[in-house]
């Protein structure tokens, strides 16, 4: 089958799931208020960063209660803090459907060695029983898991009346999906996924609950000096008003700022979450009209609306191996990266082979829709290319 190259390309060709796409309009001028060559704890670089965290309460809606910091070492830095400082006071539920949340139960099991751990995991493409969670004990998850494009449908299967904490990874849904505050104690995210910010600074927000714990408990093992958010056995409140444990990019900052006041301007984040589900209902669409291409989520009640992950389904492509399979995603996606139609939406290394096309939103529908053409002709070019091997 031959398809016709598509006459236009994307307007902005970022599809990767990290760090994402800059917002619609973005301009490095918009960042010349800078507070460049200042110390972060002058009143600017104090006030900048104390802004940073009211707008990001202002925009992910987050209680008053709740304290927000900012942290070193992206969203991996955050869920460690939060792992490190809280777990081993309670037994543990871990919760993993896909590579990052296999992550943070490797740590919690081979590094903090804790014993009294239940998994739950499920394969690629679907999640584990929620209702399996204890509410006993502190269950650690991910919201949206970035590489297998599955998230949570709700948070009904955590219990209001919990005994333990949930610390929940949430760095590819804030600012996409709704968050249920009322069921999370610990949220953590980066600025790279969802708004499209700069990399390495990562978002802690702690519920009163999580605070209490961090003041009646003391770990067994040593906290390194990035990972303590308690003083004299009470919580470090200037963690929390801007006074970061180390030395932030000042520019990062100022872009994130730019692209919390974007947010803020298109309606916040009811819009924010329109655009997401506007972008992923192209794709939807999408594989509606194409046989070959389907949802590693079937279940749209567990599908992602940032990272949006598909396989191929062409039995010319499900009966060759693993590894060829994945030659073949890695060759469409370079062709069409050489034609600058799109870049970076191949698959995850350790999920199954196929795309990962980031809808955030800061991506344009349009944009996703004419990236649809642009795979339409990759993978008839591809296909002829591996017909022709034969």
């Amino acid at each position: 089958m031959t398809v016709a190259k598509p006459a236009s390309r994307p307007n902005v060709p970022h599809f990767s799931s990290g760090p994402c796409a800059k917002r619609p309009g973005w301009n490095a001028q918009n960042l010349k208020d800078a507070a460049l060559g200042r110390s972060h704890r002058a009143k600017v670089g104090k006030t900048k960063l104390k802004l940073a965290i009211d707008l990001t309460r202002e925009v992910l809606e987050v209680p008053a209660d709740y304290r927000i910091g900012i942290v070193p070492a992206s969203d991996t830095g955050a869920v460690e803090m939060a792992l490190w400082s809280l777990l081993g006071a309670k037994p543990v539920t871990t919760i993993a459907w896909e590579s990052f949340g296999e992550g943070w139960v490797s740590d919690i099991v081979k590094e903090l060695k804790l014993k009294d751990v239940t998994k739950l995991n499920a394969a690629y493409g679907e999640i584990p029983d929620l209702s399996k969670v204890d509410p006993k004990s502190d269950v650690v998850f991910t919201w949206n898991g970035t590489t297998s494009g599955v998230r949570v449908p709700n948070a009904d299967w955590i219990s209001a009346t919990r005994e333990g904490l949930t610390i929940c990874d949430a760095t590819s849904a804030a600012f996409a999906q709704a968050l249920d505050w009322a069921k999370l104690d610990v949220v953590t995210f980066s600025w790279q996924k969802a708004l499209g910010g700069e990399a390495a600074h990562g978002m802690l927000i702690l519920s009163p609950r999580a605070v209490e714990r961090l003041e009646t408990y003391k770990p067994a093992w040593p906290l390194p000096k990035i990972f303590r958010m308690t003083k004299g056995g009470k919580i470090n409140e200037g963690i929390f008003v801007g006074e970061t444990i180390n030395t932030p990019s000042m520019l990062c900052v100022e872009d994130y700022l730019d692209a919390l006041n974007w947010a803020k301007s298109i309606g916040g984040l009811k819009a924010l979450i329109g655009r997401a589900d506007a972008n992923t209902k192209v794709l939807v669409d999408w594989k509606a009209k194409t046989p070959w291409i389907d949802f590693l989520a079937k279940d749209a009640a567990i599908r992602s609306n940032t990272s949006v992950c598909l396989k191929f389904t062409d039995p010319a492509l499900t009966s060759l191996s693993d590894d060829a399979q994945a030659e073949f995603s890695k060759k469409l996606v370079a062709l069409i990266e050489k034609e600058g139609a799109g870049y970076d939406f191949a698959y995850y290394r350790d999920a199954p082979a196929g795309l990962r096309i980031w809808c955030g939103a800061t991506v344009e529908a349009k944009d996703v829709e004419i990236l649809t053409q642009w795979i339409d002709w990759a993978f008839a070019e591809t296909k002829a290319q591996l017909a022709k091997a034969a």
